[in-house]
């Protein structure tokens, strides 16, 4: 009979085997000295249907611009409740009116909602926790400006004037323009603007553009909020 350790075969079969559990050994300490990921989690994004539902009065959002006419956003509680519910809230209280269109850039978007002006403001009211989700950042798309802190939007919003679909799921859409797109493409360009094309005013269309007519708001100290960068030459710029 012969012996095992005599047999090559033998001897073969048995080196592989003492690799396989050298290999199993190390994996393991490579495992447990791997330290664990302590970064916060990402805000979860929500699934919906791109095709809106059918359009109530009291998610009509009625911005009428210094550029000439009324421009109406279709909300969508169904992707963004959080964000719907805060445009509603500003809007009734008159927030919105008189302000400015701060940053407009050509072929990307026009971003306003800041009280001050310049960017760096907000609304007294708390920012929001994001509700990123699928609607994309298609041309009159309308989402909510934020830090670079995911759950800092607050009132300012961007409409894009033309797609961007890297900007998906890091920004929150909450809207897209359904009428009046032509009165968005009349703002006057800028970062700022020379002469900043402004919201006269602004309602829900279930109450009526006489509902509240307040002064413009003073500048309220907030959080500073920005939409995403300026487009690349070839390519959008990835967002701050």
């Amino acid at each position: 009979m012969r012996r095992i350790f005599g047999d090559p075969g033998s001897m073969r079969i048995l080196a592989s085997l003492l690799a396989l559990i050298t290999l199993a050994f190390s994996s393991v300490a490579i495992a447990q000295s791997e330290p664990a990921d302590d970064s916060p989690p990402a805000a979860p994004i929500k699934a919906v249907l791109s095709v809106p539902p059918a359009a109530q009065p009291d998610n009509i959002w009625v911005l009428e611009l210094s550029t000439g006419g009324q421009v109406k956003i279709q909300l969508r509680p169904d992707a963004a409740p959080n964000h719907g519910e805060r445009i509603k809230t500003l809007t009734r209280q008159g927030f919105y009116n008189g302000l400015v269109f701060h940053r407009v850039i050509d072929g990307f978007m026009a971003q306003g909602g800041d009280p001050s002006g310049t960017g760096e403001h907000g609304s007294p009211l708390p920012d929001l926790k994001a509700e990123f989700n699928t609607l994309p950042h298609v041309r009159g798309a309308v989402s909510a400006a934020r830090t670079q802190d995911d759950n800092s939007a607050n009132s300012q919003f961007f409409i894009m004037f033309m797609p961007m679909l890297r900007l998906d799921t890091k920004y929150t859409v909450f809207g897209r323009v359904v009428s009046g797109m032509q009165y968005v493409d009349a703002i006057e360009r800028g970062e700022p603007p020379a002469n900043p094309s402004r919201v006269v005013r602004a309602w829900i269309e279930a109450d009526g553009p006489n509902a509240i007519q307040p002064p413009p708001p003073a500048a309220m100290p907030a959080q500073a909020a920005d939409a995403p960068p300026p487009p690349a030459a070839t390519e959008p710029a990835e967002p701050k």
